[in-house]
């Protein structure tokens, strides 16, 4: 083996990786104690966050020896709120291992993992943990992964049992039985009378498989020549490595048991850096190349930038995209080790590249990198809460602090809504909010408050109406006068605001119509029912003014007035904005899906076939924005959080009756109780 691999581990919430995580590092000597997630020790989940929930928030790079093989390992947070933080991690990776559980139940959380592994060629090991637990058979289980997998699932191991406890398993391709020995490597054993008859008809079915993409393998099997355990797993490597099998092994990684034989696999079947390169189109030439997959504030307050080293070496002092690199690290969760050197296939942290962010590709020298990598998709925010300091003297505060964690998370989302005047954060779920809060909080002294952000609610009206506005005032020397007559109409859905005057002989002076304008502009911005007015327009066609005492305030003021007065009478009608909405689901959930937008006064326009995603669909909809804040949490709820959507404005409708009278009526207690 050349090269140091590059292992992300993956799976969802519960599945186990930091427990893995530890048995391997613990295996490695990288650590003398395995630490526990209960007890808050762990080289995963270091942070306060994650400790806090005992379960991964971020991800967490550690690196190890085995034997003569070095790895450096990524442990991807599991919860789909944090999918985005794996992304870019992954596609540093030279393979991954998946972790499951033993529950058939539980297999759809599975399924954006081995999208996004497929979607990259990125090979794949699963492991399946906790079978200590197991009440389920494995030959009950593996069918459900297999429906979520893309790539045929290949046992390489088949379970020993003892009752309804897993004692050890046998290795098929060497047809060895092994016994589990709690945190120790297991021991060789006979193969037991009562798995044999499963292991024989398991060895078969995975000769079968292999031999679908291996022709030497093939022609052996035709001719009832046995293959030899060399033969067996040199056709694993080779089709692992072009992503066209997912060997299946199994253990209880808590206890370390099956982690040895699945590092062995490891270092066996993951591609070298070279390999890896070649996959992504990174040509063996020069500069030295790199790419952020992760940016974060160090443990002395200053920022680190994890990269993959993909070609060449970078030295500490080296120039990358013109900034001067300012050390070297090699990260055990929190721990940091300072390194002179990264070599390719290296994933270390880069100090003090502060204009660099996540998925940046880096060169050595001045230069700026030609055609950048790929870096991972973001995905679209589908949870969003108006946040403010909860101490006022703090709100200066709030909007670096803020730059500073989209710059760690790309996938938060900060906006000044114009509409509503709130300082809105946008995430991937409640939890990926309220962990940013956490942040805010424990590195920023930085407490805030949230809110569900403000419906930008509209108003237009129904019919046309004429009225007359007149100004006046006297207080000695010159007045204040302006007389005007406006018309009033409505306009079709989306057109906005049109201004128009038709003044003859003089009625109004053409200086002073900009300001009847403006008048107009002014009032609209809140109508009879408390909201922005839009869709109509406003024709001045008379009027009459005074030689001293009219001025462009005084039409300003009659125009107000002129509409203060006429609004009213127009039937002015409440728009609620709708979204045009797109759900990805599992095929299972798509009738509870329209079941879910009916109930909240949504259209379902139709559905689909999800493109590339076998066995899933995408229900497209229309649903009014006030129904869509906890959207997210009702659907990951019925799609065993598996379930996502993309929304976009589409129209204002009108809404009238008893759901129309409670927002008018709640938004006018919060102005006056504002006021």
């Amino acid at each position: 083996m050349t090269g140091r691999r590059t292992i992300a581990l993956v799976g969802p919430s519960l599945s186990g990786k930091t427990s893995l995580l530890e048995s391997m590092l613990s295996i490695g000597k990288a650590i003398q104690r395995k630490g526990s997630t209960k007890e808050g020790n762990t080289v995963g989940d270091h942070s306060p966050e994650a400790r806090a929930r005992q379960s991964s928030v971020e991800v967490t790079f550690a690196s190890a020896r085995f034997g003569d093989a070095e790895f450096n390992l990524i442990d991807c947070p599991g919860a789909i709120d944090f999918l985005a933080e794996s992304h870019n991690a992954v596609l540093g990776a030279d393979a991954a291992i998946v972790v499951a559980e033993p529950v058939a139940e539980r297999v759809l959380p599975l399924a954006p993992l081995f999208h996004l592994l497929n979607q990259h060629q990125i090979p794949h090991l699963l492991f399946i943990n906790k079978v200590d637990r197991a009440a389920a058979m494995l030959r009950d289980v593996l069918p459900a992964i297999q429906a979520v997998s893309g790539r045929p699932l290949v046992l390489h191991e088949v379970p020993i049992r003892n009752g309804d406890t897993v004692t050890g398993y046998v290795d098929l391709v060497s047809g060895q039985a092994y016994a589990f020995r709690p945190d120790a490597p297991s021991d060789q054993i006979a193969l037991p009378a009562s798995v044999k008859e499963r292991e024989r008809s398991a060895r078969t079915e995975m000769l079968e498989k292999l031999a679908d993409h291996d022709d030497h393998l093939l022609e052996k099997l035709l001719e009832d020549q046995v293959p030899s355990p060399d033969e067996i797993e040199q056709s694993f490597r080779h089709e692992v490595a072009d992503n066209q099998i997912v060997p299946v092994f199994l253990g209880a990684a808590e206890h370390d048991n099956g982690v040895r034989r699945l590092i062995q696999h490891m270092t066996a079947m993951a591609p070298s850096p070279a390999a890896t390169a070649k996959r992504r189109g990174i040509a063996d030439a020069s500069p030295a190349l790199a790419q952020a997959i992760k940016t974060f504030t160090g443990g002395q307050g200053g920022r680190l930038t994890v990269v993959r080293v993909w070609r060449g070496a970078f030295a500490d002092g080296d120039t990358v995209n013109g900034q001067r690199i300012g050390g070297i690290y090699r990260l055990l969760g929190a721990t940091q080790t300072k390194i002179d050197r990264a070599e390719a296939g290296d994933v270390v942290a880069f100090g003090r590249l502060d204009a660099v962010h996540t998925g940046e590709t880096l060169v050595a020298g001045d230069a700026a990198p030609g055609q950048p990598l790929p870096r991972a998709a973001l995905p679209p925010p589908t949870y969003a809460l108006a946040i403010h300091a909860q101490r006022r003297d703090d709100d200066v505060k709030l909007t670096p602090a803020l730059a500073k964690l989209v710059e760690e998370d790309p996938s938060l989302r900060v906006e000044q809504d114009a509409a509503t005047n709130q300082l809105v954060l946008h995430g991937y779920g409640d939890i990926h909010l309220l962990i940013a809060f956490e942040r805010l909080k424990n590195r920023f002294k930085l407490p805030v408050a949230s809110e569900r952000p403000k419906v930008p609610y509209k108003e237009a009206i129904r019919k046309p109406v004429t009225q007359h506005g007149r100004f006046k005032r006297q207080t000695g020397g010159h007045g204040m006068f302006g007389d005007v007559h406006i018309e009033i109409k409505p306009l079709p859905r989306g057109t906005g605001f049109e201004f128009a005057e038709r003044v003859v002989g003089g009625s109004v002076p053409r200086n002073f119509i900009p300001a009847v304008e403006a008048g107009v502009r002014e009032f609209l911005v809140k109508g009879p029912l408390g909201f922005p007015v839009v869709d109509l327009s406003v024709t001045l066609f008379d009027g009459s003014y005074h030689s001293v005492d009219s001025n462009e305030m005084s039409f300003k003021l009659a125009a107000r007035t002129a509409m203060a007065e006429g609004m009213p009478k127009c039937s002015p009608i409440l728009l609620e904005p709708i979204n045009h909405v797109e759900i990805s689901v599992p095929s299972s959930a798509t009738s509870k899906v329209n079941q879910l937008i009916s109930g909240r006064r949504g259209q379902v326009l139709g559905f689909e076939s999800k493109a590339d995603w076998e066995g899933w669909d995408v229900v497209a909809a229309n649903i009014p924005a006030a129904e869509m804040q906890d959207l997210i949490l009702e659907l990951r709820s019925l799609s065993q959080g598996v379930g996502t959507f993309e929304s976009r404005f589409d129209h204002l409708a009108e809404l009238s009756g008893r759901v129309a009278d409670q927002i008018v009526q709640a938004h006018a207690e919060a102005a006056a109780k504002a006021s």
